[in-house]
């Protein structure tokens, strides 16, 4: 069971967020809260496995909880649901460690697996934002990396890379390749270590980086 905290000024979004997330039968909604403060207060009563958060909330906003959780929980994981694609807003989600950023506009399904594929450690960025947070840290050299990195990659990782850049979850990279989603979790593992970075996104931003996607 996933469990699910909810963090939004907007109650009624809460309230939706809630109903569509508690719909499916392996996720649980464990809390709800209003803002940054309220959400760090919570996390140590209902220990969520991911906090779907929202960016621009009054008190403390979703780039300064998502700094704070990281820091004071490292295992608890961070979605970014909001309507804002303002640039700085996104960059600073991801440098402060958010697993992934989606619109509001999102999908009912896409919004249920990005959750699904939170908790099971994959990280997403909204293509209609992907280009420029790749645009963005290209120009600031972040993530750092070199080409070179990507030669030490197999064939096969390489097909992988790019699926993972595409945004695509493991079941859809498994699917695609014909592979188990263990074997695929394991071509992850390896990638991240032989480019030297720590999660899905910044692989998946050095690889667009260098052609691939």
């Amino acid at each position: 069971m996933i469990r699910v905290l909810i963090c939004d000024d907007q109650w009624i979004v809460c309230e939706g967020l809630e109903a569509i997330l508690s719909a499916e039968s392996d996720i649980d909604v464990v809390g709800l809260a209003q803002d940054g403060v309220e959400a760090l207060a919570k996390i140590p009563q209902v220990n969520p496995d991911v906090v779907l958060m929202d960016l621009k909330m009054p008190v403390m906003n979703g780039v300064q909880a998502t700094r704070k959780i990281k820091s004071l929980y490292p295992a608890v994981k961070v979605r970014i649901l909001t309507t804002y694609g303002d640039d700085e807003w996104v960059f600073d989600a991801v440098r402060n460690g958010a697993a992934g950023y989606l619109l509001k506009g999102t999908p009912r399904a896409q919004l249920v697996a990005a959750v699904k594929g939170t908790a099971a450690g994959e990280s997403f960025v909204d293509p209609k934002v992907a280009g420029r947070l790749l645009t963005h840290f290209a120009v600031q050299g972040a993530p750092e990396a070199d080409s070179t990195l990507l030669d030490t990659l197999t064939e096969r990782e390489r097909e992988v890379l790019t699926l993972l850049a595409q945004g695509k979850s493991n079941a859809e990279i498994a699917k695609d390749l014909y592979l188990s989603p263990g074997t695929v979790r394991n071509y992850i593992s390896a990638i991240l270590t032989k480019l030297d970075v720590t999660d899905r996104t910044q692989a998946a931003l050095l690889a667009l980086r260098h052609g691939l996607g």
